[in-house]
Parts: structure tokens; sequence; C-alpha cells
């Protein structure tokens, strides 16, 4: 390989490796290789939306030529976003060819599992709505949020592998929910800081938070018992989803969970830390999730 063309793939191969990150497996080697091939595109497309909505695209601004963006709209997120999804609509029409390469890797697979714009828009609009939209005010607002932000992702993976139905798209939307709480928890410092608090106002006033309170270095006994309280809440909706991984068999089994055991084990992670999440991100050892994930499946086979 030319250095110039590794210079071309290194901001893709930064997006893809971020999945090294994520709480629970994005695409583990016991899959069948299609399968394999089809998740990480649909990572590839998830982390890439995020990184424009998040401001965190690799430096240099390689993502936004390749999305035709002129160079002094390169540091606005609606612009890139505008200019992502008039790529993504190329991906689902056959007369044209998407500019970016992460894109062009989901034409397959939007091929071979017949899959719609919908839920990819979904995320477009999720990440839209972070620019707009810096505080909720209630519970039911976030999970409003949640649903374009994560569910779609999950229902994806239920189309991809074929398992889709309403019952187990009630159970995935209950995970996708709960990792994306525990997600937020996680990052409550780096979100503030990009003057975004993803947790509920009524909760903040509940507990006699303030936003200056998650700004200290760390958190006081009213922050723990915050965080306390929304990871129970993450903790029941993983507990309702459970069922999804009794539903199905064989390796999509393992791989849910895996999702599942994820946020397990990221929750225990935020507990070992004290409800403490101000310093950084709690972060659960690999160790740890495969335990968690052995948890599920017992518990999946019980109920099954």
């Amino acid at each position: 390989m030319t250095a110039a063309r590794e210079t071309r793939q290194a901001p893709t191969r930064a997006t893809l490796d971020k999945a090294a990150d994520e709480n629970f497996p994005v695409a583990p080697f016991f899959l069948p290789r299609a399968w394999r091939d089809d998740l990480m595109a649909l990572y590839g497309y998830a982390r890439l939306v995020d990184d424009i909505g998040d401001g965190d695209l690799a430096p240099g601004g390689a993502d936004a030529r390749r999305l035709g963006v002129a160079p002094d709209a390169a540091g606005d997120p609606l612009a890139l976003l505008d200019a992502f999804e008039a790529d993504l609509r190329r991906v689902f029409d056959p007369a044209r060819t998407p500019r970016h390469p992460l894109l062009r890797a989901l034409r397959p697979t939007v091929r071979r599992r017949s899959l719609t714009p919908g839920p990819f828009l979904g995320l477009i609009a999720a990440n839209r709505q972070d620019q707009l939209v810096r505080r909720y005010e209630t519970w039911d607002d976030l999970v409003a949020y949640c649903e374009l932000s994560a569910n779609t992702v999950g229902r994806t993976v239920l189309e991809i592998t074929g398992t889709t139905s309403p019952e187990r798209i009630r159970r995935s939307d209950a995970v996708c929910t709960a990792l994306q709480i525990v997600e937020h928890l996680q990052d409550v410092a780096e979100d503030l800081a990009r003057d975004r608090v993803y947790l509920p106002a009524e909760d903040l006033d509940r507990f006699r938070v303030t936003e200056s309170d998650l700004a200290a270095p760390t958190a006081n006994a009213s922050v723990r018992a915050l965080i306390a309280y929304e990871a129970q809440r993450a903790r029941d909706l993983l507990d309702e989803g459970t069922a999804l991984v009794g539903s199905v068999h064989g390796r999509l089994r393992l791989l849910l969970a895996g999702f599942v055991g994820g946020g397990r084990a990221a929750l225990a992670a935020i507990a070992a830390a004290g409800h403490d999440v101000l310093p950084g991100p709690p972060k659960a050892a690999k160790a740890h999730v495969l335990r968690e994930t052995g948890v599920v499946l017992r518990r999946a086979r019980r109920e099954g």
C-alpha cells in the first residue's frame, strides 16, 4: 500500500478502530463473516455520524472534503450533517455513488439486507438535535432522544440478522435505550464541556444538583445519588430487554448477550467508582464484560 493511500484511509480506519472502546462487542469473531462485515459497516456509519455531531472528526478535514463541504464550513456540524445526509441518500440510489468510503462500504449491506433509509436518517436527526437541544426536561424527553440515537441502530441489527419481530423490537429498544443512558452517565463531564446535559432537569431538581456540581472535579453526595438513581433506571431497562437474548439462538444469542453484558459491566464499573463519574468515564475490564455476558446467557437459558 502506498503512503498516499494509507493517508487517505487513515481517517476511515480511525473511525472503525473506535469499536474497541465501546461498552459492548460490535462484531465479534464468532459471528459469520457476512454478519461481521455488515455490523462493521453499520458501526462505521453510526460512529461517523456521531463524530460529526460531537465535533470528533479526525483532524485535517478529510471527512469534510469527502462529503464535498467547503473548507469554511468544515467546522459546522449542521453543514456536515446536511452533506452526510445527501451522501447517505446516494447509498439508496443505484444510479449514484456515495462520496464517503464508509458510506460506500454501507451500500452492499443495504442491498444485501434490503434496508430502508428510515433508521439511518433517524440517527442523523438525533445528531442534528444535539446541535439544537442542550438540556432535557424529563426522563420521557431523554427516552425520546434515545429512540432516534440508539434504538434505530438496534433495530437495524435485527434487520441485518433477519430476526425482526414486534416483541424483539420492543426488547431491543429497552436494551439500546439503556446502553445510551449508560454512555451518558459515563460521559457527564465530557458532555458538560460541550454544553450538553443528558440528565433530566427534573431529576437534577429532585436531587438538588446544579450544573456547577457537575462541573466539579469529583462528585458530591447529591451527584452520586443522582447517578445511582439513573443507573438503576438503565439497569431496569437492561433487565426488561434481557428476554431478547433468550428469544434467539446460536451465535446471535452470544452477540446480544454481549450487548446486555457490556451494559451491565459498565454499570458495575460506575458503581465501583462510588457513582463518581466526574473524574472520567468508569470503564469495565474485558474480563468483567465476559463474566456479565455469562450471567446474561445463564439467565436466558433459564427463562427461555
